[in-house]
């Protein structure tokens, strides 16, 4: 891998903005990786202005998961630099799509679910790596807010802060976002 940049903050914190901008600055032939799933119309809109804002010349790949089939995607080949926006719908995505009750579910199959979705992290990375491409990602920072009340939302703030942490150990650099400031934090 080229460069590993990981961007996180609160919503609307700024990071796509700076995940684009740095972006812009380091990548001749962007490739977007989007992970978002329109699944209502508060999605649709912020699907299409996140659209809006990017190069037209920029390609786009939806995908949260099966990261290895980029390696078939020409777009993906074309590019020097990957933007992935953003890991925490990707981890949401995976675990939405478990189909468990996770009100009634053991830790031990929580703990599979976290498994497979680091699974898939990893794939992503050596993919990207493998094919020596710059990596810009945009996440969220999950553990900054209150302890959500209800089972769901602290399996995913949980296993969300593991990718976190994960990623930005292999990070090269990583910002936080504070109502649109950018902080390096490593």
């Amino acid at each position: 891998m080229n460069s590993f940049i990981l961007i996180t903050g609160g919503a609307r914190s700024g990071k796509s903005t700076l995940a684009e901008s740095k972006a812009k600055e380091l990548g001749k032939n962007v490739v977007y990786i989007a992970t978002a799933i329109a699944f209502d119309d508060g999605m649709k809109d912020r699907i299409k202005k996140h659209r809006e804002s990017r190069p037209q010349s920029w390609s786009t790949i939806e995908k949260y998961k099966d990261f290895s089939e980029m390696e078939k995607n020409e777009d993906f080949l074309a590019s020097d630099l990957v933007l992935l926006d953003c890991m925490t719908l990707l981890v949401s995505n995976q675990l939405l799509e478990s189909d468990v009750d996770f009100d009634k579910c053991p830790m031990s199959e929580i703990d599979a679910i976290e498994k497979r979705i680091f699974e898939q992290v990893d794939e992503l990375l050596k993919v990207i790596e493998k094919h020596n491409k710059s990596f810009v990602a945009v996440t969220n920072e999950v553990g900054m807010g209150l302890v959500p009340s209800y089972r769901l939302g602290n399996i995913f703030r949980d296993i969300a802060g593991r990718v976190n942490q994960h990623l930005a150990h292999k990070a090269d650099e990583v910002y936080m976002t504070v109502s649109g400031i950018p902080i390096k934090i490593k």
